[in-house]
């Protein structure tokens, strides 16, 4: 666990999330969720046959809203100065528990459904608790940090060629021609229990983190994105989404911006009075 500063400054959050059912496909199988006041921000790609991509997608962020917001209280300690070992792990437990939870969810409904048979999502969830964040990852959507205008990727792809290319198996060039570019290894919903990565790390006045599903960083090198994070969260989601519309578009395409700043003393009213948001 990361030490804490003791003179951390007080942070407030403000978000902005969009999502389009791109150039190709009929409907839109991504979801998302924003919440300001909690913390929580997740992006989830539906697959599946007979729109069950649709229905795995919002039950598992209903799910992991509904489980983190059960552990609000202990947020809420944290934010107000409890920084001790055993509630900083707590946290980073309840973001990965809540995606256990959303696990379970799907691959019961697809259990007693059969045109939801063999439906499933990626999840990627960040959750911002005062100076602390936690990512959870669970397939090939992303979550980014950009800090002093560096971009970093916090998420590791859940798919074949990603862990063919961690192997050495593969080189870059074959990765950009190989035909299992959508070849997922670990999605929510295959089984009844999936191994979910976690990273916790400290936040700093300034950052700011990007959602998106593989139908965005598919069309946007990590370069761009710095630039596009400076038009501020409202903007930026829009320009990310015409990006990939402009430049193909052969996915639904769903992204959200988070900036943090150190508060003035006025927003968190103002943050508290915003109601979460979630949208296909």
């Amino acid at each position: 666990m990361p030490s804490p500063q003791p003179t951390s400054p007080v942070l407030v959050r403000r978000s902005a999330g969009l999502s389009d059912v791109g150039r190709r496909r009929a409907s839109n199988e991504d979801c998302f969720f924003v919440d300001d006041r909690i913390g929580l921000y997740a992006v989830a790609d539906g697959m599946g046959g007979h729109a069950a991509g649709e229905v795995a997608s919002q039950e598992a962020i209903d799910t992991v809203r509904g489980m983190v917001r059960q552990g609000e209280s202990l947020l809420r300690a944290v934010e107000a100065g409890d920084h001790s070992p055993e509630a900083l792990w707590r946290v980073g437990r309840l973001l990965e528990s809540a995606v256990q939870a959303a696990t379970y969810m799907v691959f019961g409904i697809a259990q007693n459904d059969p045109e939801q048979a063999g439906m499933g999502t990626t999840l990627s969830a960040l959750l911002l608790c005062g100076p602390f964040g936690v990512v959870a990852q669970v397939g090939d959507s992303r979550v980014y940090l950009v800090r002093d205008d560096q971009v970093a990727q916090l998420t590791e792809d859940h798919t074949l060629i990603a862990w063919q290319l961690k192997q050495g198996i593969i080189s870059e060039n074959e990765a950009a021609l190989s035909p299992h570019k959508n070849v997922i290894t670990r999605a929510i919903g295959s089984r009844d229990y999936v191994q979910v990565d976690t990273q916790f790390f400290q936040v700093e006045p300034g950052d700011v983190f990007m959602l998106c599903s593989d139908g965005l960083h598919g069309y946007v090198e990590a370069a761009e994105i710095a630039e596009v994070i400076a038009l501020g969260p409202e903007a930026a989601v829009t320009e990310f989404v015409n990006t990939a519309n402009l430049r193909g578009g052969r996915d639904n395409i769903t992204t959200i911006v988070v900036k943090v700043d150190a508060s003035d003393g006025s927003k968190p009213a103002e943050l508290a009075s915003m109601p979460p948001f979630t949208r296909r």
